[in-house]
């Protein structure tokens, strides 16, 4: 099983573990990732669609036509570039007129859109081409984790372009995370955005913070080890959010933010470094309780709540 491995602007620059766990979790269940040499910014879908729609469909063609030549579907681990991708790939494939126009730019540069591939999240490949069993056989230690999901606003939505079928209350973020041991824990307004997209948190950093902060409070009120995410924008605001909302608001969390082939990859028996767990900038105390669980062979109530 190959796909093209799109990596996006934040993964490299800022949180380099998520491509790191990505792979060596994604390794261990036979998955083998394509490097996309000279891909470019997805761009933004809240962005550069918004004022020049030719411009972000051309550049997303760009990427697409360098996944076309290696031949295989794109993966990506980030909740927006999968947005930009799989609308332009949607879009470009069922308008020839405007295909027309994005290959007419794209020759100038050699290169051209052929509409032969798709495009999915880590989450549409784990839980639907892996699938939970296979997950499940990969694990070398169950997490006794109460953690807190966070699926982001583009994962879904809009559901044309979308194949999970149910946009409303999905569980599937939910599900793999219990496939490692761990207990996703409910809590209110699950499904609100992490307040960073749109270029909101480069616009408006308080209003975005402001998202987080309501997020943050619902979320400590049910008691968590850990929030989980699948989205490397929405890391960043939950993750270094919460030292901005101290800063700014004299707030202080303290909740750790993980992204999920990190939690995946501590299932798999790989460690902390190896993963870059220890590059995130929120704590790491959930950690210490999967020392205490592995080295004990107890449950959650045993390492602790």
């Amino acid at each position: 099983m190959k796909y093209s491995l799109y990596l996006g602007c934040v993964i490299p620059n800022r949180y380099p573990g998520i491509e790191a766990s990505t792979r060596l979790a994604l390794g261990r269940l036979g998955i083998e990732l394509l490097d996309m040499n000279g891909a470019s910014c997805c761009p933004a879908p809240g962005v550069i669609r918004a004022f020049r729609m030719d411009t972000w469909l051309t550049l997303a063609a760009r990427n697409l036509s360098i996944a076309e030549g290696l031949g295989a579907d794109v993966i990506t681990l980030c909740n927006g570039c999968f947005a930009t991708l799989a609308e332009a790939n949607n879009i470009l494939k069922h308008d020839s007129g405007v295909a027309e126009r994005v290959n007419a730019k794209l020759a100038e540069v050699g290169r051209s859109y052929k509409g032969q591939i798709e495009v999915y999240h880590l989450t549409e490949v784990l839980h639907k081409e892996i699938g939970l069993d296979k997950i499940k056989r990969s694990i070398e230690k169950e997490l006794p984790l109460r953690v807190a999901v966070h699926y982001g606003c583009h994962l879904m939505k809009p559901s044309k372009t979308r194949r999970w079928g149910v946009v409303e209350g999905p569980t599937f973020l939910e599900e793999l995370v219990e496939v490692l041991g761990a207990q996703s824990v409910d809590y209110k307004d699950k499904m609100m955005c992490c307040g960073a997209g749109g270029a909101v948190r480069s616009g408006f950093p308080d209003v975005a913070l402001d998202f987080t902060l309501e997020k943050l409070e619902n979320i400590q009120r049910v008691g968590v080890d850990a929030i989980v995410n699948v989205c490397p924008f929405c890391h960043l605001q939950l993750d270094q959010g919460q030292i901005e909302i101290e800063s700014r608001f004299g707030r202080k969390f303290d909740i750790p933010v993980v992204y999920y082939a990190q939690l995946l990859g501590l299932a798999q028996g790989f460690t902390p470094e190896k993963l870059g767990v220890y590059m995130n900038k929120t704590p790491t105390t959930y950690l210490d309780k999967l020392k205490v669980a592995w080295t004990t062979g107890q449950g959650p109530a045993a390492a602790g709540s």
